[in-house]
């Protein structure tokens, strides 16, 4: 199985995966929490999928209550707050363990590919990211402190479109 025929399930609770999402093309998978230092990057990620989505691009946000549970909310509250907050209108997938015994699938393929450190392992914090190109491969990795904006993320997401 690829990594974009990993079963996922969207905030809404249907059935999904990361292919049906991206449509083939590159997406950002982002682990994301309404509650912590770092949400402001939601306002980043909007804007990545503003200007790239246009050429296919799209984010896919996965919250994680993992981390200090700063992701409590329903899947309700959190559809809420990132629409009216931030107008967030990328996919956003049901609350995920990204570390840990029962760690999504994706998240065990994701947490295997370094970062340009040479660093693999357990996510580090709320709003780790990930590149993948159209085929599901796992491209890049930036760790939570990388910005959306970074031009490391940017110059990535350009060489794939």
């Amino acid at each position: 199985m690829t990594l974009n025929e990993i079963p996922l399930r969207t905030l809404t609770d249907a059935p999904t995966t990361l292919g049906e999402l991206s449509a083939g093309k590159p997406a950002l998978i982002v682990n994301v929490a309404s509650r912590c230092g770092l949400t402001p990057q939601y306002a980043g990620l909007v804007k990545l999928q503003e200007q790239y989505g246009p050429r296919g691009f799209t984010v896919i946000g996965v919250p994680c209550n993992q981390f200090a549970g700063q992701e409590p909310g329903s899947p309700e509250e959190i559809q809420e707050f990132c629409s009216a907050t931030y107008g967030v209108d990328f996919p956003l997938l049901e609350k995920t363990d990204v570390n840990g015994p029962d760690r999504h699938p994706l998240y065990t393929e994701l947490a295997s590919v370094p970062d340009a450190d040479g660093e693999g392992g357990d996510i580090q914090w709320n709003f780790e990211k990930f590149l993948v190109d159209g085929a599901g491969n796992v491209v890049a990795r930036f760790r939570p402190r990388t910005v959306p904006e970074d031009p490391s993320v940017t110059a990535a997401i350009e060489k794939l479109l």
